[in-house]
């Protein structure tokens, strides 16, 4: 078990990582600061990726030799909004009560944060012989953005990871499997006109319909195509239509309409297909729509594209996360990670971390200190895996 002044530590650091309100609209920059001061002090090699706007980063760091064969713990910086939650307490400001610590991010997902970056301590001072990678990332609330820059260049510039653990909540289960998350805003633009005089207008919102029944028909193609044996709850891949909006009044042939539609595709699911389908159908829908309006347009821009984490059975990373923790089940989960980005780049990757899945983007989110613990001693085993030899 955890020392109780490591845990202590622990939970100051969290605290400490709480403090800086990473919502993902903000920039993390001075979240990333503070954790890549603290890794540069024990020795870590340390390399940034920036956003496009440079406002945001993503942070990889390596401790141990220039090897390949080590593991990547991975874990996002960005947290959700607060706003319109009823909390009982500041959500940047950590409290303890009864053994339980509330604040944003506590579980999604600072707490695992805060048992690496103490690990990391020890991690520097045991003599590895095989890297601890520490890969943290921007924008993982709002589709998974930043991580495949940041994957990308740790596959590309070495060492190789031998695994990967994903340290979203999962009550410190093994997470071998989940879906993908594949998202799309279509704009329709049309012309204005007299709702009696159809011939002289193309209303955006009439068009965008089709379009919308079209994600709905794959939803149910979806749905059936599911295998009896899915180990999915709901057992099969999900498309719904979240938001849309459009139109100046009922008697005006609208201008403008959108929709946004979210795709969780189980690892059996083709969302690429059904992507280039809508496509291909928003183009027969512009078409028609420039025969009384030239100027028309039907755009469907992609937002995210998170492949699914497909089960891999005994995968390195499997194999390691369940020596571990001892967990022997079998487990998927129905929300995406940045797992599946992980393991599409050829990376071994399970999910595994502190807390629970039902306090993630809640009022009063909390993570136990009993389960801050459990990652602490996780770490600490895989402190031991990497001193031995390959």
């Amino acid at each position: 078990m955890a020392d109780s002044a490591v845990l202590r530590k622990t939970q100051d650091l969290l605290g400490a990582l709480i403090a800086h309100d990473t919502t993902s609209r903000n920039s993390n920059l001075a979240f990333i600061a503070d954790v890549e001061a603290r890794l540069v002090a024990l020795g870590a090699r340390c390399e940034r990726t920036a956003s496009a706007d440079g406002a945001k980063a993503n942070l990889h760091a390596i401790l141990g030799p220039d090897v390949d064969g080590g593991v990547v713990l991975s874990g996002h910086t960005d947290v959700v909004p607060v706003d319109g939650q009823a909390w009982s307490s500041d959500p940047f400001a950590m409290e303890e009560r009864s053994g339980l610590l509330y604040g944003r991010g506590t579980c999604d997902m600072k707490g695992f944060i805060a048992c690496a970056l103490v690990a990391a301590e020890r991690f520097a001072s045991s003599g590895l012989k095989r890297p601890v990678h520490f890969a943290f990332s921007y924008d993982e609330e709002v589709g998974c953005l930043g991580a495949p820059a940041m994957i990308e260049r740790i596959v590309a510039n070495g060492p190789r990871p031998a695994a990967c653990i994903v340290g979203e909540p999962t009550d410190m289960k093994v997470v071998t499997g989940h879906k993908g998350l594949y998202s799309v805003r279509v704009e329709v633009t049309g012309r204005e006109a007299h709702s009696s005089r159809v011939a002289d207008g193309a209303c955006a919102v009439t068009h965008a319909i089709p379009l919308m029944a079209f994600l709905h028909e794959q939803a149910a193609a979806w749905r059936s195509a599911a295998p009896p044996d899915s180990p999915f709850d709901p057992p099969f891949g999900t498309i719904t239509v979240g938001q849309m909006g459009g139109g100046t009044a009922t008697n005006i042939l609208a201008r403008e309409a959108w929709f946004e539609s979210l795709m969780r595709p189980a690892p059996w699911d083709d969302a690429y297909g059904v992507g280039r389908a809508l496509r291909d159908r928003a183009a027969a829908v512009e078409a028609e729509m420039r025969r009384h309006a030239p100027g028309a347009r039907v755009h469907v821009h992609q937002r995210s594209d998170v492949p699914p984490l497909r089960p891999d059975e005994d995968s390195p990373a499997e194999r390691l996360a369940r020596q571990l923790t001892g967990d022997n089940a079998t487990r998927t989960v129905s929300f995406g990670s940045e797992a599946g980005q992980f393991q599409h780049s050829g990376i071994p990757t399970v999910v595994c971390g502190p807390g629970s899945i039902t306090q993630a983007h809640q009022p009063d989110e909390f993570l136990s200190l009993d389960q801050l613990e459990a990652c602490l001693d996780f770490m600490d085993r895989l402190n031991g895996r990497l001193c031995e030899s390959a």
